[in-house]
C-alpha cells in the first residue's frame, strides 16, 4: 500500500481527490490548515482506516519535510484561492502559493518523488485566444491590480516545477484547472456557481457581476479528479502541463439563467458593477475556454458531466445543506471529534 500526501485535502477539490485515492486502496495523509478547507468535506471517509488528517499549514517546513519523507507520492493542491480572498490577503497569497510551493518542489525534487501540482487557468491571464492550449502566452495585467497576484504566483510555480523536471528529472505533472465546480464548493470567496445556487434557493435575485457576457467553461469536480488520477498513473505525463475541465462555454448571464430556470424561472437576475464587489483592484477576463486536446490524446480524458448535470448536483448539495441548517442539526459539526483520533493538531508554543 502506497502512502499519498495530499496538501489541501480538506478543500473542495482535495476532498474529492482524497475519496478517490482511498477508493483505489491507497493510504492518504491530508495536510490542511482549514483556512478555506473544512473537516466536514471529509465526513464520508472520516473513519476510513487509511486516512490521517493533519491540521497544520504548508508553511510549517519541518512538518512538510517529514510528511514528504514518509510519502510515496504527493498531490499539492493547497493554495489561497478565490478572487475575494486573494484581494483581501495578498501577502498570505504569495507566502502560500509561491514560497511554500517552492519549498515543497525542492523537497520532492531532492527525493525524486512523483508530484501533481495543481495550477490554474488564471495563468493565461488576459490572453484572448479561444480555446487556450497549454503553450499559449500568459498575459497579465498591471501590478497596480491586486487581482493578478494569484495568477503570477501560480505561473511562477509552473515555471519552477518544469525547471526541476528539466534539470533534476523531477517526475512532476502540472494540471491547470478551469472553473472546477460541484458539491462542497462554497461561494463566499468569489466562486460563482454556488453563489448563484444559494441566491436562487433563497428566492433571488441572482447577482451577475458586470455585463454577464463573460464566457467560462465549468468542469465537474468528479471529471477533474478522474483526470488528475489518470495523469498521475501515466509516466509520460511527467514534465508536462495539462488543461483540465470542460470545454463547453457559457456566458455568466447564461449560467445565471440556467440556475434560475432549474429552481424557479420567475427569479430575477440583477447586474451589479464589479467595483461594488471587489473594489478598484479587480480586472475582468472576458473569455476563458480550455483546449483539452493534449489530455485527451494522452489519457483519453473526456468530461462526463454536462453543465446541466453540474447545476443539478450543486443545487442538490446546497438544498441538503440548507435543510440541515434549517433543522438545526449538527451532523457536520458532530463529525469533527470522530476525526480527531487520527488527527495531528499544531503544537502550542
Amino acid at each position: 500500500m502506497r502512502t499519498i500526501l495530499v496538501t489541501g485535502g480538506a478543500g473542495f477539490i482535495g476532498s474529492h481527490l482524497v475519496e478517490a485515492l482511498l477508493g483505489d486502496g491507497q493510504r492518504v495523509v491530508v495536510l490542511d490548515d482549514l483556512s478555506t478547507g473544512r473537516l466536514e468535506n471529509l465526513q464520508n471517509v472520516q473513519n476510513h482506516p487509511n486516512l490521517e488528517v493533519i491540521v497544520d499549514t504548508i508553511l510549517n517546513g519541518s512538518l512538510v519535510e517529514e510528511l514528504i519523507d514518509d510519502a510515496d507520492e504527493v498531490y499539492h493542491l493547497a493554495a489561497v484561492v478565490g478572487v475575494k480572498l486573494i484581494l483581501e490577503e495578498p501577502e498570505r497569497t504569495v507566502a502560500v502559493n509561491s514560497e511554500a510551493t517552492a519549498t515543497i518542489l525542492r523537497l520532492v525534487a531532492a527525493r525524486s518523488k512523483p508530484i501533481f501540482l495543481a495550477s490554474t487557468s488564471e495563468v493565461y491571464g488576459k490572453n484572448a485566444k479561444t480555446p487556450l492550449n497549454e503553450d499559449d502566452d500568459c498575459v497579465f495585467g498591471p501590478t497596480s491590480k491586486g487581482r493578478w497576484i494569484y495568477a503570477c504566483t501560480k505561473a511562477l510555480d509552473d515555471h519552477l516545477a518544469l525547471a526541476f523536471y528539466r534539470q533534476r528529472g523531477l517526475p512532476v505533472t502540472v494540471g491547470r484547472f478551469f472553473n472546477t465546480v460541484g458539491p462542497r464548493q462554497v461561494g463566499q470567496y468569489g466562486m460563482v456557481l454556488p453563489r448563484f445556487a444559494d441566491q436562487a434557493l433563497a428566492g433571488g435575485p441572482l447577482l451577475v457581476y458586470g455585463d454577464g457576457l463573460q464566457v467560462r467553461s465549468f468542469g465537474h469536480v468528479a471529471d477533474v479528479v478522474r483526470g488528475i488520477v489518470g495523469l498521475m498513473a501515466c509516466p509520460s505525463a511527467s514534465g508536462q502541463v495539462f488543461n483540465l475541465g470542460n470545454d463547453h462555454p457559457v456566458s455568466i448571464r447564461g449560467l445565471a439563467e440556467k440556475v434560475a430556470h432549474a429552481v424557479d424561472p420567475r427569479l430575477h437576475i440583477k447586474h451589479i458593477p464589479y467595483n461594488q464587489v471587489y473594489g478598484s483592484e479587480f480586472e475582468d477576463i472576458r473569455c476563458r475556454v480550455p483546449d483539452l486536446t493534449r489530455v485527451r490524446e494522452l489519457i483519453g480524458y473526456q468530461p462526463q458531466k454536462s453543465l446541466d448535470d453540474i447545476i443539478h448536483d450543486v443545487l442538490a448539495w446546497r438544498r441538503q445543506v440548507r435543510t440541515e441548517q434549517h433543522d438545526q442539526t449538527s451532523a457536520l459539526t458532530e463529525a469533527k471529534p470522530k476525526a480527531r483520533s487520527k488527527m495531528r493538531l499544531p503544537a502550542v508554543t
